[in-house]
């Protein structure tokens, strides 16, 4: 594995039952992150990704702790069996968080805590049923970002809201103004327009509430200088003190995830190998139809990560 290895980090959508629930059984490092979490947020959050029994996996305000601490989790996995730090980390929206706990510049239970009031703020910003989410399949980007702009209203707007990758863009608003966009990109000859599981539109203005709480709950927060370069979803440039990544983390909730600009440069530098260090595989999938240069790795099981670690 080459030294200019990049760590990617998943955000929502990765999220499954039973995640990391071979590795929580047998690996003390992997228990003991679940324990910390569980110590920060008062309830058992291994049981929360093992069991699931109450739905909550799904929930904004306990999705988010949990992704972030499955990925940290591996991360300290990783590094206890002899893994390489990475030359540089990148995480999608949620997954900013623990890649800066990857790259040192937060400490992991305070990143529990703040990723627990942001999906706790996330979902007050904006009332069930008033946000909407839509994934927009095969039209270019440049297209779906003015029909956004066609559509929108004075008090009804939807707006770009994740570049995820080439023909592949998230959409958020108000409920109506994201419908209208759904059924504009159809007749614009989208190959799909579909509705997200979400009802809080992330990245967007009108998280401009939580935006603000987030700004007040990190001025609280010490966040020192990372290890590695950490690219921001928002300015899609690396962070590299605790001042911009203190900006950078409070814009990130009303811009939109620049993710596709991220590989893209990622490409250019010449970096060719990643690790999806996190659940599922989405990240692999955005970044080979982005730039199949770029080779993504997961180690989400004792096996693959063995493997990647021996390659």
């Amino acid at each position: 594995m080459s030294s200019n290895v990049v760590f990617f980090f998943p955000g929502q959508g990765s999220q499954s039952k039973g995640m990391l629930a071979d590795l929580i059984a047998v690996e003390a490092v992997v228990a003991d992150t679940f324990a910390q979490a569980s110590d920060v947020l008062a309830y058992d959050m291994v049981a929360l990704v093992t069991e699931d029994a109450d739905g909550k996996l799904d929930q904004t305000e306990y999705t988010q702790p949990a992704l972030l601490t499955a990925s940290t989790a591996l991360h300290r996995l990783w590094t206890a069996r002899g893994g390489a730090n990475p030359a540089q980390v990148a995480g999608h929206s949620l997954g900013e968080y623990s890649a800066l706990v990857a790259a040192g510049a937060l400490d992991f239970s305070d990143a529990v805590q703040l990723v627990a009031f942001r999906g706790q703020a996330m979902s007050k910003a904006v009332p069930a049923g008033v946000g909407k989410m839509a994934a927009i399949i095969g039209l270019d980007d440049d297209k779906v970002v003015a029909l956004c702009e066609q559509v929108s209203e004075d008090d009804s707007k939807v707006w770009a809201a994740n570049f995820n990758c080439p023909g592949q863009l998230v959409v958020a608003g108000h409920a109506a103004a994201t419908e209208r966009l759904m059924d504009a990109a159809k007749e614009a000859g989208a190959k799909r327009a579909l509705p997200l599981a979400v009802s809080a539109p992330s990245h967007t203005p009108l998280m401009q509430d939580a935006a603000d709480a987030m700004a007040e709950k990190l001025s609280g927060i010490t966040i020192d200088t990372p290890t590695c370069p950490v690219w921001s979803n928002a300015r899609a440039t690396t962070l590299t003190s605790a001042a911009d990544i203190r900006d950078a983390l409070v814009e990130q909730l009303v811009s939109p995830v620049r993710w596709t600009e991220i590989v893209q440069q990622l490409s250019g530098q010449g970096v060719n190998q990643a690790i999806e260090m996190g659940p599922g595989k989405v990240l692999a999938g955005l970044v080979r139809r982005i730039d199949k240069n770029i080779s993504v790795a997961s180690v989400q099981t004792s096996d693959l990560m063995n493997k990647v670690l021996g390659a």
